[in-house]
């Protein structure tokens, strides 16, 4: 397991950026936009450590934030997304979303953060059960 980014979701892009990049020390490293999802990724990193990310993410629909929505999640690199699902399963972990796309997954810690899984390399070729479970509550 890799550790990948922190998601932050931000209000206003610009005035986020200035704080993070310009009063902060970090750098942007890349940026997504996402017209079908309407939103934004931005990701930063401090200077010598591109490893370590934030990825800042504006939603173009004004959203308010509330319990904890705007953090995100945290985001970690697996080998085996479906084997990592089921030891988590096995465990009594919910599976929120489950991997479908054989790349993507959500699953909530005990304090109800949302840590997304993320297959490492190029998503698996989808395959049950996966590919016929619901998503389960909030992600």
């Amino acid at each position: 397991m890799k550790y990948l980014h922190t998601m932050v979701r931000v209000t206003d892009l610009e005035a986020s950026c200035r704080f993070y990049c310009d009063a902060l020390g970090l750098r942007e490293l890349r940026r997504m936009e996402n017209e079908k999802g309407r939103y934004t990724l931005v990701f930063l990193a401090a200077p010598g450590d591109d490893a370590a990310q934030v990825e800042l993410t504006y939603n173009w629909d004004p959203e308010a934030y509330s319990g904890g929505r705007n953090f995100g999640h945290l985001a970690y690199e697996v080998d085996d997304i479906y084997a990592a699902c089921r030891r988590l399963m096995e465990r009594g972990v919910t599976i929120h979303r489950p991997p479908r796309d054989g790349r993507m997954a959500f699953v909530r810690s005990p304090d109800q953060i949302s840590v997304e899984l993320l297959q490492k390399g190029h998503a698996l070729a989808p395959q049950e059960p996966w590919l016929s479970m619901p998503n389960v509550g909030v992600w």
